[in-house]
């Protein structure tokens, strides 16, 4: 019996011992073939940023040794310095540095695009660059140098060492600090230099992104939590059925807010954030569970206008909308005697189960409307603003806008919306200079949105 039972079971084991030692063999071929592709790409990320970092130091030197005269080299290196710093900064972002303090660099670089950009793009024989800008650009030279001759330094380590980046990123992952890891003290070392780098005169236009929104911006004398408490009972109304809780975000700091949150039936949340100065609201939002869609594209927009008209913010027109997964989503802007104001801009968020608003997020509405600016006249009648636009251009609407151009600029336009090549389009021209400011391509879909 004990024969039998052997001749029939050790097989079978043996089967199942040498199915697991082949699966096991798999599994682990294919792990080492998926860490070898990462450890790959890292490597040529890393090697094309230092080779990136080197050719931005080369193409500075160039754009600064040709004639000050010479305008179409000027732009032409710019727009070289532009594109170089754009792929190196795509190439930090393919590198596992999200837990490394590399932040400095990678503002530097993005100040550098967009300097670049932005003056290469103007008209350099009207505008030619400035003494201050030429400083900035041998400023940029030198310390590009020195970047670069860090990032060979590291390169040189992690050829001759053999060191893999598969490391790098176990030891940022780490709970532990990391320790003695040549490629991520090599780049602290970088990131450190940046910061010590003189502040650089970036201008208006590029200085203007990196001034962040803070309540200090804001007018109005800080809030109370009660008042946070009063002003979310207000805005909720009957629907609220428990009790406010009400937190102080970064108290003492320049970025001080409030968060209320009302707890409801089967599990939902009612969250509003509020500015401390003013305690104006910044957002809005309700996490119930959206069912299956129920209220159509004209349904909702009506809601969304009426939950705007409830809530105190007059005068807003809805000029795009977007749908995905039940859920549609508005833009309103501000509309100012028949002009819209793009950057007083506030999102809708609607179920469309029930067609009742979810959501709003009102930050650009809030800091922007503070900030306003007179809006003008325009200087080009509308007959000669459309001359601008393409001759096969189909014109289905025209108004007056208010935008925030590439250079960070408010500027009153024509917005022409039409249809061109088979596609709808918005075209916003300068009401001033003509100039074609920028072009958005829409879906069919959202024309809808246009009022």
């Amino acid at each position: 019996m004990y024969k039998r039972l052997s001749a029939i079971l050790f097989p079978i084991a043996t089967v199942l011992l040498i199915g697991a030692v082949v699966w096991g063999y798999q599994e682990n071929q294919e792990k080492n073939a998926i860490l070898i592709k990462a450890e790959n790409q890292y490597q040529r990320a890393f090697h094309d940023l230092s080779y990136h970092v080197d050719r931005l130091h080369s193409e500075l030197g160039n754009t600064l040794a040709v004639h000050s005269a010479s305008t179409s080299s000027h732009r032409k290196g710019l727009v070289n310095v532009w594109r170089i710093t754009s792929e190196a900064q795509n190439e930090i972002n393919q590198l596992p540095l999200t837990m490394l303090p590399f932040n400095k660099t990678e503002e530097f670089l993005s100040r550098i695009a967009k300097f670049s950009y932005q003056t290469g793009v103007r008209d350099l024989t009207k505008q030619p660059l400035s003494d201050s800008e030429v400083k900035n650009l041998k400023e940029l030279y030198k310390s590009s140098a020195e970047i670069s001759k860090e990032l060979q330094a590291v390169q040189d380590k992690v050829i001759s060492n053999r060191l893999r980046w598969m490391d790098v990123e176990t030891a940022l992952a780490s709970q532990d600090e990391p320790k003695d890891n040549t490629i991520i003290d090599g780049f602290k070392t970088v990131d450190k230099k940046v910061g010590e780098y003189p502040e650089l005169d970036w201008g208006p236009s590029v200085s203007s992104m990196y001034n962040r929104r803070s309540v200090k911006k804001l007018g109005g004398t800080p809030v109370t939590l009660d008042t946070i408490k009063d002003k979310t009972a207000k805005f909720l109304g009957n629907s609220v059925t428990g009790d406010i809780k009400v937190t102080e975000n970064g108290k003492g700091t320049e970025w001080a807010s409030f968060t209320a949150q009302v707890q409801g039936a089967n599990n939902e949340v009612t969250t509003l954030d509020f500015t401390k100065n003013g305690g104006q609201l910044i957002a809005y939002s309700n996490n119930r569970t959206i069912g299956p869609k129920a209220a159509s594209y004209e349904q909702a927009r009506e809601k969304a206008s009426a939950f705007l008209k409830d809530k105190g913010y007059s005068d807003m027109t809805p000029v795009a909308y977007d749908e995905f997964d039940n859920t549609s989503t508005f833009t309103f802007v501000t509309k100012l005697n028949d002009v819209l104001i793009y950057p007083e801009k506030i999102t809708v968020r609607v179920g469309l189960d029930t067609g009742d608003v979810t959501g709003i997020q009102a930050s650009d509405y809030v800091y922007e409307r503070e900030n306003r600016q007179p809006v003008g006249e325009p200087k080009l009648t509308l007959e000669e603003a459309r001359k601008y636009l393409n001759s096969d251009y189909k014109v289905k609407y025209h108004r007056l806008a208010l935008i925030e151009n590439e250079m960070f600029e408010k500027v009153l336009t024509y917005e022409f919306g039409g249809a061109i090549n088979g596609s709808d389009f918005k075209i916003f021209i300068n009401a001033e200079s003509g100039v074609e400011e920028t072009i958005e391509e829409i879906q069919s879909r959202k024309q809808g949105a246009r009022s």
